[in-house]
């Protein structure tokens, strides 16, 4: 009796951990897998968007059209402390040695070229809504400006969130395939919409994180805590924020509020980003605003 249940135990562990493994396999893309021809002119506009110097440019280096990618800037959180790698076109330190699909791979699926996973401080659950074309616009851009020798900092994490498999975990209870904001759309909300859940990833700050740190959905934009601990990111649903649509654009545009304050802090830098676009696309994320749902 004692040999069957040892049995029956080994064999429910090999099961279970084959499972395990499958789950938390790090996706893949298609071999074959090309992005279009790259336009790094609207690569720029993807860019600032997307917010990518906000993490990964080096302070006082380079020029605001040519930022310097190499990382560094640190991330306390509950499960430890991550830093922003090198992102320059360097072939060494940087991804500069990086094919269309470890970009693609990475930035939609969040997988290195070595096939591990990345830890979602990176928004790749956002970027993953990104198209092919501005996924191609972008790395033509970014290959465009300076590299640098600046070798990443490792991320300092203790057990187990040092391990990055059971992230495979993670991605399957939090990378959605669908948007948050569902029904009936206009063309100028569908905009809006691919800007805030996608490039802009809007909720990775706004939206507050359960234990686990996915974002709870159900409080979607309705505030979190601040990251550097100080304080909270405001509630931007409709209902509690009161601004209209004329209110936002010119939020969007200058950074000052109805009342006459300014943006300051994080939100400063990513007021600067999207005064960068194109008035459609302020005015297509501040329709996309309106349609939210109020959580108080």
């Amino acid at each position: 009796m004692i040999r069957v249940l040892l049995r029956l135990a080994l064999f429910t562990a090999a099961v279970a951990g084959l499972a395990f493994w499958a789950v938390t396999r790090p996706a893949t893309l298609p071999a074959d897998t090309a992005l279009p021809a790259g336009d790094p002119v609207n690569g720029a506009l993807v860019f600032a968007a997307a917010g990518c110097a906000s993490c990964h440019a080096e302070p006082g280096s380079g020029s605001p059209d040519a930022p310097v990618l190499s990382g560094g800037r640190a991330f306390k959180t509950d499960f430890g402390t991550f830093y922003a790698p090198n992102i320059s076109p360097d072939p060494d330190a940087g991804i500069g040695s990086w094919t269309e699909v470890d970009f693609a791979r990475a930035l939609t699926k969040g997988v290195s070229p070595d096939g591990q996973h990345y830890y979602p401080a990176f928004p790749y659950t956002a970027y993953a809504f990104m198209t092919p074309q501005d996924t191609g616009d972008l790395l033509a851009y970014m290959r465009t400006l300076p590299a640098s020798p600046t070798v990443s900092q490792p991320h300092d994490l203790g057990f187990p969130f040092s391990i990055r498999r059971g992230l495979g975990v993670w991605k399957v209870l939090n990378q959605s395939a669908d948007y948050h904001l569902q029904g009936e759309l206009s063309e100028q909300e569908v905009r809006g919409r691919y800007i805030a859940e996608g490039l802009a990833h809007c909720s990775e700050c706004h939206t507050e994180r359960d234990a686990l740190g996915g974002l709870n959905r159900s409080r979607w934009m309705a505030g979190a805590p601040s990251p550097t601990g100080k304080g909270r990111i405001p509630n931007i649903t409709p209902g509690v924020l009161g601004w209209s649509e004329a209110d936002l654009t010119a939020y969007f545009t200058s950074g000052l509020t109805p009342e006459y304050d300014s943006a300051g802090g994080d939100m400063a830098v990513v007021i600067e980003n999207l005064a960068k676009l194109p008035e459609a696309d302020r005015a297509a994320l501040a329709a996309y605003m309106l349609r939210i749902e109020t959580v108080r």
